[in-house]
């Protein structure tokens, strides 16, 4: 008995010295990295972990639901396309063709009204949000500076570099993208309970707009000169432009980084369903139109999905971008294999959200499984054309 007690009372000194020394070495985020995230047995964010953080809610308000087509899941999925949402755990899976879903498969117990997280599909939502500021005023331009919000901004660059530059990717911010490293910078963001200090302890380091460099915290800096020049949260200027307008069927989650009134983790973290999340995709390829309202100027959707820097054509302003089978397209993208893939030549928009994202190579931008998810959506309407000759 003298054992045991012996050995919880060093255990638990054991404990709280590991404690202290996370806050002598400024690495206290890692407690909640481990009890929302590592505890349960993952080793990174999951599409559940919204209920695990505070949220703040992007409000609806009159429900548009999609239009079903008439031969609504009458061509099942590919072999190939079944396959992969086996390997790669997909949990929806959408084909809208002529804005009317055509195809819809749920797994592991989601359904319709399922939310799951985002991740960098927000990413695109910013520069949407953006767009809207820069049309309303609030913003001059992609040109206007940054310090003009933040003066206190650092870096040798600070004084150059513009939203524009945070919305394409060409900060020059100084910033580790790992996603599965306890240390990385990504991580502290994730799990840190003051996001505005973690952004504004980087520094400018790079001369900016030169080229592509995909960095998140250049998305969470856009997005904090976005509340600012608007005077909102983030939540509620897309909840109030895009959200309400767009006739969302369900309410949505922004995860915070600490409540009541801490900032949106707005490089990643919405949490929604495919079909709401496949607005956005209707809203781009209307050209920034909704019902008859001009909800963004058609000029910046246009500058969204055309590539800014010509050694970088994956990569407009906030949209990935590519061509896949001879086919146009462009897409929102997020951690884990999160898709909403526009095709406007054909009136098609592809959602897939899951838990396994495909292979990623250097030499590809784009991972493997976008192709699939295309290619085999290609085949089922194919199959449908037959059908209906």
């Amino acid at each position: 008995m003298r054992f045991l007690k012996n050995f919880f009372k060093w255990l638990a000194i054991l404990l709280v010295s590991i404690i202290i020394l996370m806050y002598i070495f400024d690495v206290d985020y890692l407690i909640r990295a481990v009890r929302t995230i590592y505890f349960r047995g993952h080793t990174t964010a999951f599409l559940d972990d919204y209920t695990h953080f505070p949220n703040r809610e992007i409000k609806k308000r009159t429900a548009q639901p999609w239009a079903i087509a008439k031969d609504y899941n009458s061509v099942p999925a590919t072999e190939v396309l079944e396959q992969t949402h086996k390997e790669l755990q997909t949990v929806a899976y959408l084909i809208i063709k002529n804005d009317s879903i055509w195809h819809e498969s749920y797994f592991d117990g989601y359904g319709k009204d399922s939310k799951s997280n985002s991740f960098s599909m927000a990413k695109s939502v910013v520069t949407l949000a953006l767009g809207k500021a820069i049309m309303e005023g609030k913003i001059k331009s992609l040109d206007q500076k940054v310090v003009d919000f933040f003066p206190e901004l650092k870096g040798e660059f600070a004084k150059e570099v513009t939203v524009g530059d945070l919305s394409s990717m060409a900060s020059g911010l100084s910033w580790d993208e790992r996603y599965y490293s306890p240390f990385s910078i990504v991580t502290r963001a994730y799990f840190d309970d003051d996001l505005k200090k973690v952004i504004l302890g980087l520094e400018v380091k790079d001369k900016p707009g030169q080229s592509f460099s995909y960095l998140s915290g250049a998305t969470q800096l856009l997005a904090m000169c976005i509340e600012k020049a608007t005077g909102e949260y983030l939540s509620d200027y897309v909840s109030k432009n895009f959200w309400q307008p767009m006739g969302a069927e369900n309410e949505a989650l922004w995860q915070l980084d600490h409540e009541p009134d801490g900032i949106e983790k707005a490089y990643c973290c919405i949490a929604s369903n495919a079909r709401d999340f496949a607005r956005f995709g209707k809203l781009m390829k209307q050209n920034g139109k909704w019902n008859g309202q001009q909800l963004l100027d058609s000029k910046f959707v246009k500058k969204c999905v055309t590539p800014r820097f010509p050694e970088s054509p994956q990569y407009g302003y906030g949209w990935w971008l590519h061509n896949v089978s001879s086919k146009q397209l462009y897409y929102m993208r997020g951690h884990l294999g999160q898709f909403v893939i526009v095709i406007p030549e054909d009136d098609v928009i592809i959602v897939r959200l899951g838990h396994i994202k495909g292979l990623q190579t250097e030499t590809d931008p784009h991972s493997n499984d976008l192709y699939v998810y295309v290619d085999e959506a290609y085949k089922m309407l194919d199959e449908r054309g037959k059908k209906q000759e």
